[in-house]
């Protein structure tokens, strides 16, 4: 007898990235696990100082660890792939991938020290493989990487099928379109539940394809007369060709900038992806070059500080120069919270003098997910009984919500991160909530969110820190003048007092005030001036620093 199978989200619901989830059919202890993609969110220099990564919570997968037949991975962007090399020590279970995930993850395992050897069983798009109770296919579908897959996940229980990151494109610039005829067999077959791509939900009719952009940068490039620049996802590997094609056909070479470009490239090349394409130059080659004569390719997008192009902006790059009659095209869009960087870059790269082109102003970039129209076609081809809106903010899983209703879809469900959902084998209620959260990737180190590192870190850059030290001898007498430190506080106090000053004189008044009995009390002599100079400072600067003192018995 069939028995239920569940969704359990530990990531990417209520949020765009950190995309993770389980798929559990059986009951009690003999419920068997499928996982589906291990991704990061990127850290917000404000939310999170200091962190550059943040990475599901994966606690209740790990105590089922040996009732985990297998993690999929759907593609090789980082918020669907990005936190496997930390967090599959605790799974240790099989990785099924299509050749470029598997490529890339070996790449990028093979750049980081101390990265685990994964246990990857390559499994091509249209393929597909069975773990315990479940067989899962990879069907192809259109995005902005290549062989990205929605998995028809098969069990006693029913079909569902979990889409991933998708778009429908006719005329990719690489890789296969979106499988309409097979996707339309699968809704022949009985599609349970659709577990669904939420990021483009509020956008209406369909999005253009990618030979629409590659046509626009071909004329770009060749319309300059000056350097180009393109800036876009190095993992788009299609739209790399689409620049490599165009300067080909002005007579331009391209040149790589940034370790992410060579690496996805490098791994494109291999599978075969870049044929007929010239082999891209070293970074040293841009400057002996023509300037009509050369394309850039830069990673830095989305305004991260340490790539290519925000060096390049600030004049810091050993190499590469940008002035007036040069070209920047970003091939991309800003992800929601890195507006302000990328503005800056941008900013900088108009301040000396270089043209910068955006989809602002003309047609270089499309998205690789469906609007609205796309996911109509797409519930009129799986007729599924269930959808359950993923990846994607509150606001995104609302309009696919709506939309999936006004086509006919007999049920939609919302669920939340650690909501568990039945979603074949019976109604689709939310049977159980199990332990999420989120894990910090900071320097080397995984800790909780829930530490108060990061809370301390933010009172850090609001009010600065404080440091006192002082010695105290066994009658309560004061060894010599305190020693004080401080970082992050004005250097005068509002009457212009200069604040060593203030600090000082606050921690003598305060040991004056103790009798020398008290004194002794190292614990009561710590609090007091804690309290003294917290007070003080809240009086002549309006904030409260983190305050640390240090009493020495002599």
């Amino acid at each position: 007898m069939a028995t239920d199978l569940i969704f359990a989200p530990l990531g990417g619901v209520g949020e765009i990235g950190m995309n993770a989830g389980l798929y559990g059919f059986g009951e009690g202890a003999k419920r068997r696990w499928l996982m589906v993609d291990c991704g990061v969110l990127f850290g917000d220099p404000a939310g999170t100082p200091g962190i550059d990564l943040i990475m599901p919570d994966i606690r209740y997968a790990k105590a089922r660890r040996n009732e985990i037949e297998a993690l999929v991975l759907t593609h090789a962007h980082e918020d669907h792939y990005g936190a496997l090399l930390d967090l599959w020590p605790e799974l240790r279970c099989p990785v099924y991938a299509t050749p470029f995930a598997a490529a890339m993850l070996e790449s990028k395992r093979a750049s980081e020290k101390g990265a685990p050897k994964i246990d990857v069983r390559v499994i091509p798009q249209g393929g597909s493989f069975k773990a315990g109770p479940f067989e899962v296919e990879f069907v192809a579908v259109a995005h902005s990487i290549p062989e990205s897959c929605a998995l028809a996940i098969r069990t006693p229980a029913g079909l569902v099928v979990h889409t991933g990151d998708w778009k429908i494109d006719a005329t990719p610039v690489l890789g296969r379109p979106t499988d309409e005829k097979r996707l339309r067999e699968l809704g022949e077959e009985g599609v349970a539940a659709v577990i669904g791509d939420s990021t483009n939900a509020t956008r209406p009719g369909l999005s253009r394809s990618e030979t629409e952009v590659a046509a626009s940068l071909a004329e770009l490039i060749r319309g300059s007369k000056g350097r180009v620049a393109v800036t876009t996802f190095a993992s788009n590997v299609g739209r790399l060709r689409a620049v490599a094609d165009a300067a080909l056909a002005a007579d331009r070479q391209v040149v790589l900038i940034g370790r992410a470009m060579r690496r996805a490239t490098d791994v494109a090349r291999g599978l075969g992806m870049l044929e007929g394409v010239p082999e891209f130059l070293e970074p040293d080659a841009y400057g002996y070059l023509p300037r009509d004569k050369v394309v850039a390719l830069m990673t830095g997008s989305q305004g991260e500080p340490r790539a290519a192009l925000a060096r390049v902006a600030s004049g810091d790059h050993p190499q590469v120069t940008l002035a007036k009659g040069d070209r920047v095209i970003f091939s991309s869009r800003a992800i929601p919270g890195n507006e302000k960087a990328v503005g800056q870059i941008i900013n900088g790269l108009i301040r000396g003098g270089a043209e910068v082109i955006t989809d602002r102003t003309h047609f270089v970039h499309v998205s690789g997910h469906p609007h609205r129209e796309e996911l109509a076609l797409l519930y009129g081809w799986l007729k599924p009984q269930l959808l359950v809106p993923v990846h994607g903010e509150e606001l995104h899983m609302a309009e696919h919500a709506e939309l999936a209703k006004s086509v006919g879809v007999p049920r939609v469900a919302r669920v939340h991160d650690g909501e568990v959902i039945r979603v074949a084998g019976g109604p689709p209620d939310v049977v159980d909530e199990i332990v999420t959260g989120r894990m910090l990737k900071d320097g080397k180190v995984l800790i909780s969110m829930s530490e108060p590192t990061i809370g301390e870190r933010r009172k850090l850059a609001f009010a600065g820190v404080v440091t006192i030290a002082i010695a105290i001898d066994k009658a309560g007498d004061v060894q010599g003048p305190p020693e004080v430190r401080f970082t992050g506080l004005p250097p005068r106090d509002d009457e212009g007092t200069p604040m060593l000053e203030v600090l000082r004189d606050t921690v003598l008044d305060c040991l004056d005030g103790l009798p020398k009995q008290k004194r002794r009390d190292t614990g009561l002599v710590t609090t007091a001036i804690e309290r003294s100079i917290r007070s003080e400072l809240s009086l002549v600067w309006g904030k409260k620093p983190v305050c640390h003192v240090a009493v020495l018995k002599v």
